[in-house]
């Protein structure tokens, strides 16, 4: 991990401000970009969140379906499937 040298408060709510900085490096939108958290050890580990299909694990466009994204041609794989168990 690379250390940025910024330190920030929490607030009453929890909050954590991310400096504009960096979120300008990241490209992340106010409003529109989520978060991952994950916890190592003592640490507190943010990753900007990008959707990827449940079954082949690929970041590209696709659907939710029940909380999980699904790709165009994991789609079509299970359309097939679909057909073979008929």
């Amino acid at each position: 991990m690379k250390s940025t040298g910024m330190i920030r408060g929490v607030d009453r709510m929890g909050r954590v401000v991310i400096p504009k900085e960096i979120r300008k490096q990241l490209k992340i939108q106010n409003d529109i970009d989520s978060f991952e958290i994950f916890v190592e050890d003592d640490s507190v580990i943010l990753k900007k969140y990008e959707p990827k299909c449940i079954f082949c694990g690929k970041n590209e466009a696709s659907l939710e379906m029940n909380g999980h994204n699904v790709c165009r041609e994991c789609i079509e794989k299970l359309y097939e499937l679909r057909d073979t168990i008929e």
